[in-house]
């Protein structure tokens, strides 16, 4: 399976952008991936990313934080249109999720999340996660919320096969 750039898409965190490292890694890895800065509440992040996904199907989202709660919130509303979903110590447990969980999906799910996460905790996102994504594979490494000895290290081109 080829990994197409233009259905792959790094969605980022709160208070980060598309000049993040992780960003910038993903780019280098897959030249011409999107990898869209978004800005203002959920709600207002979520109406960018509607017409970027448009109603394209095979997407392949990379969400981390902020962005994995976005990326697993479309997965959850669209899951026909995504091949492949990776949260990245997903904010899984804010509200928009948690209080008010989706409907379970299929969707082949990976999650990374490190034990020394002090900004989204591990226990309650892996309970949340295994309740909603049934096809789901959940890593825990030893880093901290940003991921920053993992990511780089991650063979990325299997991890999206």
């Amino acid at each position: 399976m080829t990994i197409d750039p233009k259905r792959l898409i790094f969605l980022h965190g709160l208070e980060s952008s598309s000049q993040s490292s992780k960003a910038v890694l993903l780019r280098s890895l897959f030249p011409g991936m999107l990898t869209p800065d978004f800005t203002g509440s959920l709600e207002e992040r979520m109406a960018q990313l509607a017409p970027i996904l448009g109603d394209a199907t095979g997407w392949m989202i990379i969400g981390s934080s902020f962005g994995g709660l976005m990326g697993a919130l479309f997965t959850c509303q669209h899951p026909h249109q995504v091949r492949k979903l990776i949260l990245l110590a997903p904010a899984l447990n804010l509200p928009a999720f948690a209080e008010n969980l989706p409907a379970p999906v299929d969707v082949p799910t990976v999650v990374i999340h490190g034990t020394q996460d002090d900004v989204v905790p591990l226990e309650p996102v892996r309970a949340l996660a295994k309740r909603v994504f049934r096809n789901l594979t959940y890593h825990v490494v030893e880093d901290g919320h940003r991921l920053q000895k993992t990511v780089p290290t991650l063979d990325w081109k299997a991890l999206l096969e």
